[in-house]
Formats: C-alpha cells, structure tokens, sequence
C-alpha cells in the first residue's frame, strides 16, 4: 500500500490504520464521535495527501479544462476553486472534483484518491487536438485539511493573510516558514482550509499545527470522522452516492452542469433533463437506532422503490441518517422502510443538507 508522508505520525498517535483505494490512511485516533465533535465544536485536522493532484497547462488550458467538466472553468479568477464533476459520454460521473484557477493558462484539478490513475489517462487520452500539457503531481504534495468553527481565529496567528479568503478562493501563503497553497475549501460542513505543501513539509507543519492547537482544543481526524462530518453535511462520496453510472442531476448536482458551454456528456444530460429524472438522491431520517447501510434496499407500500447509497449514526443530531437513491415519485416527508437485516424499518424522507455548520457561503 501507499503511505501519505504522514504515516509515521499517525503511527505515534497510535491511529487505527486501514486499506483506503490502496493508501494506509488513519481510521481513527481516539474515536469516530470524539473527532466529529472537536470538528463540530472546535478544530480537527485531516491528513488528506492521498487526493490526487493534475495540473494541466498552456495555451489551451482554459478551453480544455471547460471541454472535460461540466462547471464553467473559463468564468473562474485566478485565485478562486470551483466544485464541479466529470463525465462520460453518457453523462455517468468519472470523478467529482475541485478545479483551481491558478494561471491564466495554468489549472490544477484535486481528484478522488481512488480515482487518480483512471482520471489521469481520461484527461490525457482527450487531450489531443489541445495545446495542453498534462502532470500527474500527486506525489509533489502533501495535503492537511484544517476544519471547524474555530479555524480562522487559529491559523491567522501563523499567516495572517488568511482573514482575506473568501470561501472557494485560495492563495500562496507561509506558514511556520514554509511556502503552501492554502484554500478556504473543506468537506465537512464546518468553516476550514485546505493546506498544500511540499510533500517533505508536510510532517513539520502537521506536528506545528498539533502542538500550537492545544489552546484552540485542536485534534487529528481520521477518515471515520471524516465520512460521517460530510454525509451529515450532505456531501456526496465517489463510489457509494455516485459513480460512472449515475448522473449530475441525480444526485443532486445539477447547479454544476452549465448547458450553455459545449463539454463531454452534454447532450446525454440534456436528454435526461428534457425527459425529467427516472431516480435521484434523496435524504432519509431513519425512525430507529440502527444503521441503514450501502446497498439496503428501500421499500413503500412492500414495493422496492430505492437502495441506500450512504448511511450512518450522527452524534451531531442523534440520530441515524442515510442518502438512499430512490424513484424520483418519492418526496419529502413520505415516509418509507428500509430493510436492515431483515427487518423493515420505517423512515422519513427529509430535506437536504441534514446539518448546516460554519461552512461559508
């Protein structure tokens, strides 16, 4: 397996490691809840270097990068980031992403750790016929997401400049000596940031941040409370919410396909919108204290009618919650069932997000 250049301190932190899309990534420390509420109430940090990194430049960027995504890349400034997906032919989601704007002809795109090696031949393999130079740079960058209520107030004693970020804009920065990309970017629900250093830098400046945190009641998250902070936000996951054979506007995207620009799977997302949508994502509560887990089937009136894609116990809200993709005649507030083990186990749809925190707007 790969190893983040933060392994041995996860190891001294004595972190449950587990197998993530082939990187030994850190599970928990002291535990899932414990982490979830230090994000929630005051700061956790996230060792996230596994994300891949492709920086694709020259005369044609802008033009190329707008051809692969379904966001409006060529409406960025340089300095801002965008969220946006990128699709098949038949409108099927290769990789959910971030897109930064970091020249005029420069970009760089944050993708999926499971995705990296598939996303880096796709782009490349479209690339022809572009003036476009296309880096894998994944193993250049270490990657420490800074997440929670309490975020600002704590960096800006290290790089003041930070207080001008607004939320999806990022910057070049010093911080605790060393040169970073720090971007106002999370994916928890909670305000935060985003630091890419070199990847030799990043333990020093993961152990600073440990060290000067203790005033700020700053801890280590690990990918457990990293997937219940974002399915309480409501933030979909590649590979459970969406894949290659689910859509943008099924799962809640549509707000990043701008039909107004040509790009890959436009005209199978204009067809599916101008037929109107067979399924979508929606958000159950559910009515128990059991876990409503992927792929637990959903049912109405003893009618299959969905299958849970995300699901888990929220300590924020006390209670069990999912993302189930379901026919799109089911609305909010019909009350369903879903079979956990065996048993029917009744739910209610619900508007998403289920938690709203200090995320930015």
């Amino acid at each position: 397996m790969k190893r983040t250049p933060l392994y041995e301190n996860h190891i001294s932190l004595k972190a449950k490691m587990v197998d993530f899309a082939g990187w030994e990534m850190p599970l928990q420390y002291e535990g899932i809840t414990s982490e979830v509420m230090s994000v929630r109430k005051a700061i956790g940090i996230f060792d996230v270097s596994h994300m891949g990194e492709i920086v694709i430049e020259g005369d044609d960027t802008v033009r190329f990068v707008d051809y692969l995504l379904t966001n409006s890349f060529g409406s960025l400034k340089i300095g801002q980031v965008m969220y946006t997906t990128m699709c098949n032919e038949n409108g099927g989601i290769i990789d959910d992403l971030l897109a930064y704007r970091l020249g005029e002809n420069r970009a760089m795109l944050v993708v999926n750790a499971a995705n990296t090696d598939k996303d880096f031949r796709w782009i490349v393999e479209r690339s022809s016929g572009f003036a476009v130079k296309i880096t894998d740079v994944s193993m250049d960058y270490g990657l420490i997401a800074v997440q929670g209520p309490s975020s600002e107030e704590f960096l800006k004693r290290f790089s003041a400049d930070i207080t001008g970020l607004s939320y999806y804009t990022f910057g070049s920065y010093t911080i605790f000596g060393k040169f970073c990309i720090i971007s106002r970017t999370g994916y928890t629900g909670e305000d935060g940031f985003e630091i890419y250093c070199k990847w030799k830098d990043t333990p020093f400046i993961w152990e600073e941040l440990l060290v000067r945190g203790q005033a700020f009641d700053l801890k280590p998250a690990g990918l457990g409370a990293r997937d219940v902070c974002r399915l309480e936000a409501s933030y979909m996951l590649y590979g459970n919410d969406m894949d290659d054979h689910t859509t943008p506007l099924e799962v809640g995207l549509s707000w990043v396909v701008k039909f107004e620009k040509d790009f890959v799977g436009k005209e199978s997302l204009l067809k599916q919108k101008e037929e109107g949508l067979k399924r979508r994502i929606r958000g159950l509560e559910i009515l128990d204290k059991r876990i409503a887990r992927h792929g637990m089937e959903v049912f109405r009136e003893g009618q299959k009618i969905g299958t849970i894609t995300s699901g888990t116990f929220s300590p924020t809200l006390g209670k069990s919650i999912a993302l189930a993709m379901m026919d799109n005649q089911v609305k909010i507030s019909d009350e369903v069932e879903v079979d956990i083990r065996g048993t029917k186990v009744k739910a209610k749809v619900v508007k998403l997000p289920f938690y709203r925190g200090s995320v930015k707007s």
